[in-house]
């Protein structure tokens, strides 16, 4: 079985994040690069389906990342991962969802896979529509919010984490897969599995090589950040004091009513 996760690179949450005014994009220089938090869920799930089905069985790393950063990806083969693919080329710069999904989904299809696991978001965009992008392109099933997973037969039988509970669900492959953070906790890379990561292959995949025919990048893309500005500053609370609880709920219904709540 072949499995291939997706990895973002972004920077380090706990970094604060600034807006290049003049171009409009996220600073990503200067910044710590680590591994987008959810895409380490996707990968911990991928790691244990691998144990699991033992045999032939591999986990396969593909990121949208510049040829200067793909050294990152590192720690995910330090993880478990095999080896790792990178889709990397300036023209990618600047691709919003639509163009990104259309260009990974490409480079995708030149990688032979039964499932393809996917973080549910990324935390530098946090749109979580890259997942169905994909799937819609790559014409697989996608299977969302999973905290378990195991192959049966021909396919795959996923528990799902929904709003109101879980849901037991089954689907053929290939197939898409999102992960809910309630998977497992992604592993620590042993020093066993750093020094071994450093001879795992992370081989390039440029646009050249799958002759797009529509482009990306900023010009292919569908959306555009014309202005931006930081959320206000947080006023001070207002403090009511009630004779007795009518008077305080009157108080708290006014006070909503006022903001359009009720």
């Amino acid at each position: 079985m072949k499995i291939v996760v997706t990895i973002k690179l972004v920077p380090n949450p706990n970094a604060e994040k600034r807006i290049d005014p003049q171009t409009k994009r996220l600073v990503r220089t200067g910044v710590e690069t680590v591994l987008n938090p959810y895409d380490e869920y996707a990968l911990e799930a991928a790691l244990q389906l691998k144990e699991r089905a033992g045999g032939d069985t591999t986990v396969t790393i593909f990121s949208m990342v510049p040829d200067s950063l793909k050294e990152g990806l590192r720690r995910a083969l330090a993880m478990g991962a095999d080896d790792a693919v990178v889709l990397s080329d300036e023209a990618l710069e600047g691709s919003d969802v639509s163009a990104t999904a259309f260009a990974m989904a490409a480079a995708l299809r030149t990688l032979t896979f039964d499932l393809l696991v996917v973080g549910g978001l990324t935390d530098d965009s946090s749109t979580g529509a890259v997942p169905g992008a994909l799937a819609e392109h790559l014409g697989l099933p996608c299977i969302t919010n999973a905290r378990k997973v195991d192959i049966k037969g021909d396919g795959i039988e996923v528990e799902r984490e929904t709003d109101s509970g879980y849901q037991t669900v089954h689907g053929p492959l290939p197939a898409l897969l999102t992960t809910a953070l309630t998977f497992g906790e992604p592993r620590y890379a042993s020093l066993k599995g750093i020094m071994g990561a450093k001879k795992k292959s992370i081989a390039s995949i440029s646009l050249q090589d799958l002759a797009l025919d529509r482009p990306v990048g900023a010009s292919g893309s569908k959306t555009e950040l014309r202005s931006f500005a930081p959320p206000p500053v947080r006023g001070k609370g207002q403090v009511v004091e009630a004779n007795d609880g009518l008077s305080g709920a009157q108080a708290i219904f006014d006070f909503l009513a006022s903001k359009r709540l009720v």
